[in-house]
């Protein structure tokens, strides 16, 4: 079984939440090593805000109760990005039987985009 998620922002959008929400925005959706790793490059908090949609979609339509910290994109030392996921999205996960998921991001000037593909072995 597969399951796909695909999510696309414009960046601005998430530049816009940030001026005017500010540190409340960036601690309600991002964990601190996201946060870290993006140092307030808004192409990265974008990519990695697509992604958790994307984590969401994949998971299915039973995802209610999934937080933005349940899921948290990380950087391997090559620079690679998977997902750790925490909490109810750990739950999800496991009750759909998977047991892995595969992300992709990209970003342009103007938009973010982020893929997941969750699967069993």
């Amino acid at each position: 079984m597969h399951r796909v998620g695909v999510d696309i922002i414009e960046i601005a959008r998430v530049a816009e939440a940030i001026a005017q929400y500010g540190e409340r925005f960036l601690h309600r959706v991002y964990t601190d090593a996201e946060l870290e790793y993006c140092a307030n490059r808004v192409n990265q908090l974008a990519t990695r805000f697509a992604a958790k949609e994307a984590v969401v979609k994949a998971l299915g339509p039973e995802n209610s109760g999934i937080g933005w910290k349940d899921m948290e994109i990380v950087s391997g030392d090559d620079g690679a990005p998977s997902i750790k996921l925490h909490g109810k999205a750990i739950e999800r996960f496991n009750a759909l039987g998977l047991t892995d998921l595969a992300v992709s991001l990209s970003h342009s000037k103007d938009y973010a985009v982020a893929s997941v593909v969750g699967g069993t072995k």
